[in-house]
């Protein structure tokens, strides 16, 4: 049975959800951040007869994020998602989205390679730290200098916006190095929440790429983030940067899917990640 839920089931979604806090990491932070009661974010769950969840769907505006540990209720699921006017794209892993496609209309799809990462075994802790700093408010307008540099990224413009909320909500954080007083080279996490967070915007200026810094600001960030008790995640679209994040010990978990309908027009970009530019 399918029904809206409120914050007298936060325990037992959470619970459910933590089983896999990379697949869930957008599920999770939405709930922290944003709880049950706005008119921007809803939150459904399928119950069995003695109560047990078997899915999860959320909705940020117009984002749909469904979640099940087996076959989800996708019939269920996409009656309300029909029903939204203003629904704009339904994501998630390609085992619990393909389940809705009987019942939703997609206009196209894109997918790409979902990696975690859960321990620090492969990192070099042995790497001088020497020169990398975190990010402060102060440094926003140096990083995205440094991002305009980079033709593989699309900069938006939001990104000042975001990344200034990243981190005065500390729902992300960016590491850096700098060279006479420029930032040369950064990587950043998204998203994070009490269990996980997403690598993002990994990057070194042209003109010192192959010198290894961007791995150095990536290793920290993830040594850091890891030693609190949170799992790392990434999305990749080739494989070559899929081997640079191998080597750092992530594993591949998946594929993440994107699909919108009709009426939407599907971004040339991964919208919530930034390549990794070595």
């Amino acid at each position: 049975m399918i029904i809206k839920a409120d914050q007298t089931l936060h325990e037992k979604i959470m619970n459910y959800l933590s089983d896999e806090p990379a697949l869930n990491l957008f599920i999770i932070g939405d709930i922290e951040n944003f709880g049950y009661e706005t008119d921007f974010q809803d939150i459904w769950v399928d119950q069995d007869e003695a109560g047990e969840l078997q899915g999860v769907l959320l909705r940020y505006m117009g984002n749909y994020l469904p979640y099940s540990k087996g076959a989800i209720h996708a019939e269920g699921f996409s009656e309300i998602i029909s029903k939204d006017k203003n629904y704009e794209m339904l994501s998630g892993k390609k085992e619990i989205t393909e389940q809705f496609r009987p019942y939703v209309t997609f206009n196209r799809t894109k997918e790409m390679y979902f990696a975690e990462l859960k321990d620090d075994s492969l990192l070099n802790k042995n790497r001088s730290r020497e020169g990398i700093q975190q990010a402060t408010i102060q440094d926003v307008d140096s990083l995205l200098e440094l991002k305009k540099q980079i033709k593989e990224f699309t900069i938006r413009e939001t990104a000042r916006h975001s990344l200034e909320q990243a981190l005065k909500t500390k729902t992300g954080r960016t590491y850096f190095m700098k060279d006479e007083n420029i930032i040369v080279s950064c990587a950043s996490t998204t998203a994070e929440n009490s269990l996980s967070a997403m690598i993002v915007g990994v990057c070194s200026h042209p003109e010192k790429r192959n010198q290894g810094l961007a791995t150095a600001c990536m290793e920290a960030v993830c040594q850091d983030v890891l030693s609190e008790g949170k799992t790392l995640c990434l999305f990749y679209d080739n494989p070559k940067a899929g081997s640079i994040y191998k080597r750092l010990g992530f594993k591949d978990i998946g594929i993440w899917s994107m699909n919108f309908p009709v009426h939407m027009t599907v971004p040339e970009n991964n919208p919530t990640q930034e390549s990794f530019v070595k």
